[in-house]
């Protein structure tokens, strides 16, 4: 799992040795003291030891279901999920945090088989499932996925057999849907056949899973060869993997395409996993991996032609991990639309070149590279978060409508069907 994967990147606070902590870097001086030597575990029975848990001066360590969990006295306050404190209609919370002492230490603690009990200074008590602590402690996370992938080059891929779902499926059965946001999550590409090739049947596919993005480029858009909008992927030319507008500060999450019409020879696309790439940098090169998760560039989309007038910045990593377990969740790759490099000191930026050469020759490799022959009926949804696109040149005719989507709209589509995302 990418959080057991990254975990050698990022120090993490040292765990407990006995009944003594040792001291955690990331934690100024005061906040470090503990009261060594009062603390002792306390277990829910004296022949059990499913849960233990110890007082400490500024917080509350507790070990359950495997995992030695440390929480502080605030945040168990804040988190509260009694009735005056969070509205369980609603899922808010109710009470207000800038009002939680600082200072604040529970009066009294329980614990039994299920449930944690914190007295407050006030009489207040609040109760925590030790399930749910588990699920939302730090630590806990640590060890969660946010969202199950199954990373692939060209041969993993096509021997999955991935199967393509029905247009009728997809858009009138939740079975079809679900079916076809699994592979969607899963491999970050999905396909819908028997499509009818016209712009208004593929929004019609769109939105059956999510708002349709307006960008600059419009809700739907016609792709021909006639460099209307002066960028290089309007010509016939041969187009490098990329991920799409890295240029925006929140790039699109999905992209969609379809084949309309193609009078000619070549355009093939092409598809690679950027995840899987990323992670066999991670292999061969932590530190590099880690470089290109912490260093941010510009990349930059300039637009004078006709009444066209734009000027777009989008500022990133190449490579986005969620902070508490590592996991890589978002690629911004594109050579194409990289700007100067002006946020990177020079001492750091020959190490960087470096990275991103190692990467490079990653997602180059061939055995990387699935190649699709797009054609009318045939949709595309392709996660612009992870995996990258391309083309061979062509020769005649060649028309493709698409879109881009709103990705918290398709994740949700996802989790109302029980999915997780």
């Amino acid at each position: 799992m990418w959080c057991r994967r990254l975990a050698c990147l990022f120090k993490v606070p040292c765990q407990l040795s006995g009944s003594t902590r040792r001291r955690s870097p990331w934690l100024p001086h005061d906040r470090r003291t503990v009261l060594a030597a009062a603390a002792r575990w306390h277990h829910t029975a004296p022949e059990s030891l499913k849960c233990a848990w110890q007082l400490h001066g500024d917080h509350l360590e507790l070990r359950y279901a495997n995992t030695l969990m440390r929480f502080d006295f605030v945040w168990l306050r804040d988190h509260c999920r009694s009735a005056s404190c969070y509205n369980a209609k609603t899922n808010q919370r109710s009470l207000d945090t800038a009002s939680v002492d600082l200072g604040i230490k529970p009066k009294a603690v329980r614990v039994d088989e299920t449930t944690l009990f914190l007295t407050w200074p006030d009489g207040h008590v609040t109760r925590y499932g030790l399930e749910w602590l588990v699920k939302n402690s730090y630590e806990g996370q640590k060890q969660q996925v946010m969202h199950p992938r199954i990373l692939w080059n060209a041969e993993i891929y096509r021997q999955a057999q991935v199967p393509s779902v029905d247009c009728r499926s997809f858009l009138e059965t939740d079975e079809g849907l679900k079916e076809f946001l699994q592979n969607f999550l899963l491999y970050g590409i999905a396909f819908v056949e028997n499509v009818t090739p016209t712009k208004e049947d593929t929004q019609t596919l769109a939105e059956r899973i999510s708002l349709i993005r307006e960008t600059i480029y419009g809700r739907m858009w016609y792709f021909t060869s006639d460099f209307s909008r002066g960028d290089t992927a309007y010509t016939k030319l041969a187009l490098d993997r990329h991920t799409d507008t890295t240029y925006f500060q929140e790039p699109c999450g999905i992209q969609v395409f379809h084949c309309l019409k193609h009078e000619g020879t070549g355009g093939r696309t092409l598809l690679v996993d950027g995840f899987y790439a990323a992670e066999q940098v991670l292999r061969q090169a932590p530190e590099q991996f880690e470089l290109l998760s912490k260093v941010p560039l510009k990349h930059e989309y300039v637009e004078n032609v006709g009444d066209c007038h734009n000027h777009m910045i989008g500022v990133g990593p190449v490579l986005n991990v969620y902070p508490w377990n590592n996991e890589l969740y978002l690629i911004r790759y594109n050579n194409y639309d990289r700007a100067v490099i002006n946020t990177v000191p020079y001492n750091v930026v020959h190490r960087w070149y470096a990275a991103h050469r190692t990467l490079t020759t990653e997602l180059r490799r061939p055995e990387n590279e699935l190649w699709v022959k797009l054609k009318p009926g045939k949709a595309l949804f392709v996660d612009n978060w992870r995996v990258l696109h391309g083309r061979e040149a062509f020769t005649g005719y060649r028309q493709l409508c698409g879109c881009y989507l709103t990705r918290d709209d398709v994740l949700n589509t996802a989790r109302l069907l029980g999915l997780q995302a």
